[in-house]
């Protein structure tokens, strides 16, 4: 039996684990890897800081899957890979050994790019730690008017801005000020024209200031950009410059220029073909597309087929990502603009929409605990290259925990 190991509990992973929930992977004994026992769905996390769910709302809790998947769970993250020897160093000490190996681990926050970010910024990855941070902010804020300077004029960083101010408006008292600096000319680079019109106009309706600058330093208490002008600041939210994880770099896998791993249309590694990669830390060099949570999510269905097969030494299947997607951006307020191809608007029924594909994809992989069906969770040892951990894995009862079905909606 084959050792597959799951790096990460992202987008990919999470599709992975409700398969094997439903289908046992009878080729492998399975371990998740993952420093957070739950996944934040990243399309919620503005829902979540405007006010219109609460975090529980916008999480798929990781314990409940694997436990229905009959899955090991290891609540650590990977500091280090040796593709040639097969072991991954965790942070928690142990060292692990695979046959078969997926990564689905996201990218990191660049802390080194803006000087003074480390020690005064507030990062938006990992979501766990910003959505921490975001409390502390908010409970400030109902005391006090904050100036808040959102720093990346992505995607991320519009819809932070415009949920930031809606949330301030209503803490009650006076409202919070907030800032987006750009990082350049315009607003949504790599969006068509027409996106970016009806976002400055959301911006605009929100009296969210705009700064077509660079941020070069964070102070403690304020933001100094390019032009030399500074900016008040209580917080600076840093919604830019992702990276690698840094502990890729010395694996011996095939990597890009940015040090994200290369994989093609089977999503496994260029160099290493027992090691399959999704989501933001891989590249397909084949058909490359930008790092957004849509590619991440139809990866899964794919990814999951495609280790089975490999587990089991059936053929494996090409997976082309589509070449136009269904943008949907928050306005804060219950409005979104909406993009496919050529194809813009804006309105309250795109929220809506919104809401409905985004609460559906975290029921779709909700599981119900505490059913009839569902299955005890035990505590056994379990002893790996000479460690022993505590896991978690689904007592061996007829009866698994249910996962909830739901339409397909992305």
């Amino acid at each position: 039996m084959k050792r597959l190991l799951l790096l990460g509990g992202g987008h990919a992973h999470v599709h992975v684990l409700r398969e094997m929930a439903r289908e046992r992977f009878a080729a492998a004994e399975v371990t998740l890897v993952t420093p957070f026992m739950r996944q934040m769905y990243s399309g919620m996390v503005p829902g979540v800081i405007a006010g219109h769910y609460r975090a529980e709302q916008a999480a798929i809790q990781l314990a409940p899957l694997a436990a229905a998947a009959g899955v090991q769970v290891l609540e650590t993250a990977a500091v280090g890979l040796d593709a040639v020897r097969r072991l991954v160093r965790l942070a928690n000490g142990q060292v692990l050994g695979y046959d078969v190996m997926s990564i689905d681990t996201g990218s990191e926050m660049d802390r080194g790019r803006v000087a003074g970010a480390r020690q005064h910024a507030l990062f938006v990855r990992p979501i766990e730690h910003f959505l921490a941070d975001v409390e502390d902010m908010l409970d400030a804020a109902s005391r006090q008017a904050l100036d808040v300077v959102v720093i990346g004029g992505g995607a991320a960083g519009v819809e932070l801005a415009l949920a930031f101010q809606f949330r301030f408006g209503l803490l009650g008292g006076e409202p919070g000020r907030v800032a987006l600096v750009l990082g350049g000319d315009r607003v949504l680079p790599g969006y068509p024209e027409s996106v970016a019109r009806h976002a400055e106009r959301a911006l605009e309706r929100a009296r969210i200031t705009l700064f077509r600058d660079t941020c070069v330093e964070i102070r403690a208490d304020a933001v100094v950009l390019a032009s030399g002008a500074r900016l008040a600041c209580d917080a600076p939210v840093l919604a830019t410059g992702s990276e690698a994880p840094p502990w890729l770099a010395g694996s011996g896998l095939a990597l890009d220029g940015h040090g994200f791993i290369v994989t093609g249309p089977t999503q496994q590694s260029g160099s290493h073909p027992e090691v399959f990669a999704v989501g933001d830390v891989a590249t397909r060099i084949d058909a490359p597309h930008p790092r957004s949570g849509v590619y991440a999510v139809r990866a899964g269905p794919p990814l999951q087929g495609n280790l089975r097969a490999f587990c089991s030494g059936a053929p494996l299947k090409r997976h082309m990502p589509q070449e136009k997607t269904l943008n949907l951006l928050s306005c804060g307020r219950r409005r979104a603009i909406a993009n496919r191809g050529g194809w813009t608007a804006e309105g309250r029924w795109l929220w809506w929409l919104k809401d409905h594909i985004d609460r559906s994809f975290v029921a779709r992989y909700s599981v119900r605990v505490g059913s009839a069906s569902a299955a005890p969770m035990t505590s056994a040892a379990a002893t790996i290259n000479g460690n022993t951990t505590t896991t978690t894995t689904a007592a061996p009862a007829a009866a698994q925990s249910e996962v909830t079905p739901s339409a397909e909606t992305r």
